[in-house]
């Protein structure tokens, strides 16, 4: 039986080849956060997307808390439609490229984690001070939170493929090393 995956955030960067005039920018488009005594960048909410885009004048931005690729997309052009309207014309077509993503899964069975600690390698497992098992995969290089109720977190997937690659791979070890309660 798959594992279903639930995409929880994901982080890229967007590269716009050209430098951006910040105060230019927040000056001709509203709704824009800016204040260059605290942070460098400006931040861009878009709560239709429930995501956020750092705006930085070497001309790239950060995007952070996108469900999905599309909703990526769907920022990017949004952003560039606020360059439009603030004058900014952006030159070459942007490059996304997408850092890291962190999903969720939850195995059909709950983890004995003591065992999955003794048989595996690139594991670490503190109980006292973390109730989940760090478990570190090579290919697809991530790293899982395990827990003992079967629910598992995936870190530093690059596509959401490989997010699903890394959940299916635990779980056939858990199985294979008679970690399964």
């Amino acid at each position: 039986m798959t594992i279903k995956v639930n995409i929880e955030n994901m982080v890229s960067v967007i590269t716009l080849n050209q430098k951006i005039d910040l105060k230019k920018f927040v000056r001709e488009i509203r709704g824009m956060e800016y204040n260059p005594g605290r942070f460098p960048g400006v931040v861009y909410r878009i709560r239709e997307l429930k995501l956020a885009m750092l705006i930085f004048s070497s001309g790239k931005v950060i995007c952070t808390g996108a469900k999905s690729e599309g909703d990526i997309r769907e920022a990017v052009k949004n952003l560039l439609k606020k360059f439009e309207e603030g004058g900014i014309r952006i030159k070459e077509r942007p490059k996304i490229e997408i850092q890291n993503i962190v999903a969720s899964a939850k195995m059909n069975f709950r983890v004995n984690l003591d065992r999955l600690a003794m048989e595996c390698e690139n594991t670490e497992y503190e109980p006292e001070q973390f109730p989940g098992l760090v478990f570190r995969l090579g290919d697809p290089k991530t790293v899982m939170l395990v827990f003992r109720s079967g629910k598992i977190i995936i870190t530093g997937a690059k596509t959401s493929e490989d997010a699903n690659r890394a959940a299916e791979k635990t779980k056939k070890i858990v199985e294979e090393i008679g970690a399964v309660i």
